[in-house]
């Protein structure tokens, strides 16, 4: 099997039952959640060599975050132990014409507070075809930064493939540097280059003209800039890919996205999200979905990009981040099929 790692934060997520608001709740529902352990759960579930290297504290929270992830045929073999806690976020679902709200609860997290040399990245990317990480991970502190760049410095020297989700969080960088400043140094390592239709602006200033995210709908050639730029300021990467989310109501979105090789912009089916059921980690399970498809469909760039709008489609069905689905489900729906007949 293909061995990929990636490489962040696993969280406690706590959501409130429901659609109710934070100050509704008298209970939480738990679960465990974050940006790159969501890809490798992706990839294990579509039966790749899925390892997740990250920090947890040695408690029976940490032990059942690891559970949780061998329970979806994650490889936990690369997880330190140490540090007092493990982050947790919480989670208040939107519907209709109200947005849903995440409020973090990160700081002095296990992996917030990991240092240089902790994890042993020759060993732990030894045999990898495929390493991801996302912009999230140096934004939880300054030992995170650093680490991530010892990932990604090992793993360019190995000739692996990276890839990268932009992925800004506002709420999240507060360490005393900007987004900007410290993904510029760890971008250029990186072969592919993911951000949603917002995240380029917001860490580097490009942006495409004339786009209105709450229009509805959102023209995707109109991104054939953004990566053209993108590709000019880091000439390693090979593609870029644009997820294109069109927000007609909590409730109701419309689901794209385009991919740029250099030469050519890739446009995938759009979708009609009319119920959404969770779209947390709907960015991770498209990353997920890519990643499969470049390495299973090589030279078939459309194919590729197909099957991760349709895997990140399916994922606005499932409850939590998690994207559980298989790859007969997603190649189903990328085949036109999408009545949701139940299977005898």
């Amino acid at each position: 099997m293909t061995k990929v790692v990636t490489f962040g934060e696993i969280m406690l997520r706590l959501a409130t039952p429901g659609f109710l608001r934070f100050i509704q709740a008298t209970e939480f529902e738990a679960t465990y959640a974050g940006g790159e352990a969501n890809v490798a759960v992706s990839l294990a579930n579509y039966g790749m060599d899925a390892y997740f290297a990250t920090r947890l504290p040695d408690n029976d929270i940490g032990d059942a975050a690891i559970a949780t992830l061998k329970k979806h045929n994650v490889k936990t073999d690369y997880i330190a132990k140490g540090g007092d806690r493990i982050g947790i976020y919480f989670l208040e679902t939107g519907a209709v014409s109200r947005g849903s709200k995440v409020v973090y609860d990160r700081a002095n997290s296990a992996l917030a507070e990991i240092k240089p040399g902790t994890i042993d990245w020759d060993k732990v990317l030894d045999g990898a075809k495929w390493f991801h990480w996302t912009g999230i991970t140096p934004s939880i502190s300054e030992g995170a930064a650093v680490v991530c760049k010892e990932a990604l410095e090992v793993a360019s020297k190995k000739g692996i493939t990276i890839s990268t989700d932009l992925n800004y969080r506002k709420k999240l960088w507060k360490w005393g540097k900007t987004a900007g400043e410290v993904m510029e140094d760890l971008v250029q390592h990186c072969d592919i280059i993911l951000g949603n239709e917002e995240d380029a602006e917001m860490v580097f200033g490009i942006k495409p003209e004339g786009v209105d995210v709450t229009a509805g709908h959102v023209e995707g050639a109109a991104y054939e800039s953004v990566g053209k730029q993108l590709m000019e300021k880091f000439p390693k990467a090979k593609k870029v890919i644009i997820t294109l989310r069109g927000s007609i109501s909590a409730s109701h979105n419309t689901w794209s996205g385009v991919l740029w090789d250099g030469k050519k912009l890739f446009e995938a089916p759009t979708y009609q999200i009319t119920h959404i059921v969770d779209r947390v980690g709907g960015g991770d399970s498209f990353m997920g979905g890519l990643i499969y498809g470049l390495i299973s469909y090589p030279g078939d760039d459309q194919k590729a990009l197909n099957f991760a709008v349709a895997a990140s489609c399916l994922k606005h069905t499932i409850q939590g981040d998690f994207n559980l689905v298989t790859v007969d489900e997603v190649e189903k729906l990328m085949s036109g099929d999408a009545s949701g007949r139940v299977a005898r």
